[in-house]
């Protein structure tokens, strides 16, 4: 296994920042404001590049130790490796328009209510969370075709129907870590052509066979921001009020490969 160069653009909203503190470490943080304004504060390594682009492939490690300001920061927060889906933050003219995906990532994954994202009613779906997400990369022609059913995800009975055939094509993995994330954590995920192992302060939490698809980006962010299909059916989104400044702490943050 060898090191990795860090290579991290930040992606700021207004007030936002992403300060070093030190070698490969950082103080992300976003300012108080009210709901339905986006807040993010974001290091990542894929810039703009297109998905297909993005720089990682198994097998790849992420190691680092982290704190947040508090057990609860509305929105989530986080660090991992993903494909960034959705793109959400084109929509404040801070990255590029990526074409939607199924989800792949490996990642610790912190989310305050009214957060739901899972669609297995036996994994958590908010909290602490580490977890995979592994779907076929299909490409966004075939994802369009489905565009027609999306109203319905906003009627209950169709939302649960839908999110039961989502388990079909979105598989995932996941453990609630139940910890305390005001303190300061090692967290380390190993991501392997067969699987993905995920480990705090030294103790593996969760193994899985359920890997990401690549190529993966990193990233290390706090947001506002929610996303909900619980299993009522009743989808939600958009953005969380914060009334103090919410922050993580990142430090000593690594890569490696091989």
């Amino acid at each position: 296994m060898h090191a990795l160069e860090l290579s991290l653009t930040p992606l700021l909203t207004p007030g936002a920042k992403a300060r070093p503190a030190g070698a490969n470490s950082w103080r992300l943080v976003i300012p108080p404001g009210p709901a339905g304004q986006y807040r993010v504060a974001q290091l990542d390594d894929y810039g703009k590049l297109r998905r297909g682009e993005f720089p990682h492939t198994a097998p790849v490690s992420l190691s680092l130790r982290a704190r947040a300001s508090s057990p609860e920061i509305p929105g989530t927060w986080g660090f991992g490796l993903w494909n960034n889906p959705f793109s959400m933050a084109v929509l404040t003219g801070v990255e590029i328009l990526r074409l939607p995906a199924l989800p792949n990532a490996a990642w610790f994954f912190f989310a305050s209510p009214p957060n739901y994202l899972s669609l297995r009613d036996d994994l958590p779906g908010r909290g602490g969370l580490a977890a995979t997400f592994c779907s076929p990369r299909w490409p966004p022609a075939m994802l369009a075709l489905s565009a027609p059913v999306l109203p319905l995800l906003f009627w209950p009975p169709a939302a649960r129907l839908l999110r039961r055939r989502a388990r079909r094509f979105v598989r995932q993995a996941g453990v609630d870590m139940g910890l305390d994330p005001t303190h300061w954590h090692h967290y380390r995920l190993a991501w392997h052509p067969e699987s993905v192992v995920f480990s705090v302060d030294g103790s593996t939490i969760l193994e899985t066979g359920l890997v990401p698809a690549g190529p993966l980006g990193l990233v290390l962010w706090v947001d506002n921001q929610y996303a909900a299909l619980p299993p009522g059916g009743r989808l939600s989104f958009g953005s969380l009020p914060n009334e103090v400044e919410a922050w993580i702490e990142l430090e000593d943050v690594s890569l490696g490969a091989g």
